[in-house]
C-alpha cells in the first residue's frame, strides 16, 4: 500500500488561506506552507520590524510542526524569504534563538523578493521528517 498525504491543521497557527495547507504529511514527512509573522490570535502581522516577525512566524511553524508530530529540532530544509537583505543579519539573530543549539542545523537558502502577503517582512517554509515514535 502506497502513503497517502495527510493534511496538518492547528489553530494554534494562523489559518491557511483556501489555497493550500498549513502543512502535508508524506511518507514520514512534513512539508509545511510558508508562515509570515503573523499572530494567530490577532490576526494581524506582529509589529516593530523583521525581528518580531520571525519570532512569531518561527512560532507558527513550531505548532504546525507540533500538530504534524514534530519538531523545530527535525526540521531538514528551510526557505526564507526576506523583502530587503538588510535585514538579514537581524533575521539571523532571532533565527539563532531557535536554531542556535540545534545540531546539525538545518540547510537554509535565504533569498530577497520583490513582496510578500500582508506588507509582512519575512516568511519562512520548511520541511521536517516526523518523530520516529509518532504514527506515519
Amino acid at each position: 500500500m502506497s502513503p497517502t498525504k495527510e493534511i496538518v491543521s492547528t489553530q494554534n497557527s494562523p489559518a491557511p488561506l483556501p489555497q493550500f495547507s498549513q502543512a502535508v504529511k508524506y511518507n514520514g514527512m512534513v512539508y509545511c506552507s510558508g508562515s509570515i509573522g503573523l499572530n494567530p490570535a490577532t490576526k494581524e502581522v506582529e509589529k516593530g520590524g523583521v525581528q518580531p516577525e520571525t519570532r512569531q512566524a518561527i512560532k507558527n511553524i513550531s505548532a504546525v510542526l507540533e500538530a504534524a508530530g514534530s519538531s523545530l529540532e527535525n526540521i531538514v530544509k528551510v526557505n526564507v524569504f526576506l523583502t530587503t537583505m538588510d535585514d538579514f543579519a537581524p533575521m539571523n539573530e532571532v533565527y539563532d534563538e531557535f536554531f542556535g543549539s540545534i545540531n546539525p542545523k538545518p540547510c537554509r537558502t535565504c533569498v530577497a523578493v520583490h513582496q510578500l502577503p500582508f506588507g509582512a517582512k519575512m516568511e519562512i517554509e520548511c520541511t521536517a521528517f516526523v518523530h520516529p515514535e509518532s504514527k506515519l
